[in-house]
């Protein structure tokens, strides 16, 4: 019997090649500034338009600083990628948030918390975290640019169909464990190359039991276990997140979607590719200590690799305990943990502390929707008692394309979901970490458990 995978890519299949690719039809495409403008250029020089415009949403998120929003931007290279959205969305008649527009913020922050992300959509975009928006029980991919260019001419795409894999995390989740620590524990139990080829369907009790904002986590980093995406079946949480949200439908339409929508799992005798099952008790608070992301570790172990590259570059040792290690920055946000959910987190474990000296501490909203939640809950109050700062909305920190690039040498504990040599600048050292063990190293200055604050 089928799989969820399977009903809904079955669903959009426009037409099948004979030994060759899937033509699917694509539900939304969204497009930032970055891989864009050549695919743009690609339609000027066919002189056709856009085909479905009004499925098509722009917003710039990887160049934007996360200061001045309202000043030009300093950088020429960034004020031209993001100057050149505006101008390309405007010429085809696509929907455009641009930056300090209320609706701005990263892209795959903004589609699930204004509802265009829906269950059992197909959704693209010239972006590897696309697979984000999978969590709402979508199939949602990310694609090169000219890929980006068949979308916007036939809102349709050429694929190879990707084979099936479910993973199954069962139990409940201990003490300061997030879906975070999931997905790092998933990529050193697999690597960073153990779902390639596969759509991962994610299940079991401790996937049910996560909220919406801990599921976008979950499925936002697929991507970095080699997977093509990764999904969650649409249940209660699901609905009860996305309803009311602005492009959600409305009324009568609310009720048939739903009803449509609990249709959206896999059959009992569904067969996967591949199955892979994990206890949530074996779960800790997990940190990286190499450069990929598969180079996790529970964070009260030690380094379990013989010395390496990696290790030569992050200045540590085969063996090494990371607890007490001085960090120099710490970096909440990015389509991973820039939710209003890990601004809770993070304000909930620094409450009543401070921020530690020597610390540079960088706190991104992932949208101005973000942004307003955080001060409608008064929780940028408790995070500058304990001596912090909100930025403005944008990638930041995540990937060195902005002004907030942690320097050489430097280490930075971050909530972002890559740690590539240079990925946050060149030389910088990167710990990926969830949003609590993220504060507890704003206020420690150190490598430090969170559970010891819980």
């Amino acid at each position: 019997m089928n799989t969820l995978f399977d009903k809904i890519w079955d669903s959009h299949v426009v037409s099948l090649i004979p030994d060759g690719p899937t033509q699917l039809y694509i539900d939304r495409l969204y497009c930032h500034e970055v891989t864009s403008p050549q695919a743009f250029d690609g339609l000027r020089a066919r002189g056709i338009k856009c085909f479905r415009p009004e499925k098509i949403f722009c917003m710039p998120d990887h160049n934007t600083p996360t200061h001045d929003q309202d000043k030009p931007i300093e950088d020429p290279v960034s004020k031209r990628q993001v100057d050149s959205l505006e101008r390309n969305a405007k010429e085809f008649g696509l929907n455009y948030f641009g930056m300090m527009h209320p609706k701005n913020g990263i892209i795959h922050v903004v589609g699930p918390e204004r509802g265009l992300s829906l269950p059992g959509m197909t959704i693209v975009c010239g972006d590897s975290h696309t697979s984000t928006h999978g969590a709402v029980g979508a199939v949602a991919f990310g694609i090169g640019t000219s890929e980006v260019e068949m979308v916007l001419a036939s809102q349709c795409i050429l694929q190879q169909k990707p084979k099936s894999m479910r993973i199954t995390v069962d139990g409940k989740l201990g003490k300061g464990v997030t879906a975070k620590d999931i997905a790092l524990y998933l990529m050193m139990k697999i690597t960073t190359s153990g779902a390639t080829g596969y759509f991962i369907e994610y299940a079991g009790e401790a996937v049910r039991n996560l909220s919406m904002e801990g599921r976008l986590t979950l499925c936002n980093l697929s991507i970095e276990m080699g997977a093509r995406g990764g999904f969650i079946a649409p249940d209660q949480v699901t609905f009860d997140y996305l309803k009311g949200r602005e492009y959600a439908p409305k009324g009568e339409e609310w009720d048939k979607a739903v009803e449509y929508w609990k249709t959206l799992k896999s059959a009992d005798d569904a067969v996967f590719d591949r199955e892979l099952h994990f206890d949530a008790a074996d779960i800790a608070p997990m940190i990286t200590y190499g450069t990929n992301p598969g180079m996790g570790m529970p964070i009260d172990g030690t380094i379990p690799v013989p010395q390496c590259k990696a290790l030569d570059y992050m200045g540590f040792t085969s063996g090494q305990s990371l607890l007490g290690h001085k960090i120099d920055y710490v970096f909440l946000g990015a389509c991973t943990n820039g939710r209003i959910e890990d601004f809770r987190a993070f304000a909930s474990l620094v409450k009543g502390h401070k921020k530690a000296p020597g610390v540079t501490a960088w706190l991104v909203p992932g949208s101005w929707m973000v942004d307003a939640q955080i001060r409608e809950e008064g929780l940028d109050k408790v995070l500058e008692e304990a001596g912090f700062e909100i930025r403005q909305p944008g990638c930041s920190a995540c990937l060195a394309m902005n002004d907030d690039k942690i320097p050489a040498g430097k280490y930075s504990v971050s909530t972002s979901n890559r740690n590539f040599e240079g990925r946050q600048g060149p030389g910088s050292r990167t710990l990926l970490a969830s949003p609590l063990t993220a504060a507890a190293a704003a206020i420690t200055g150190e490598v430090t458990d969170p559970r010891k604050f819980l």
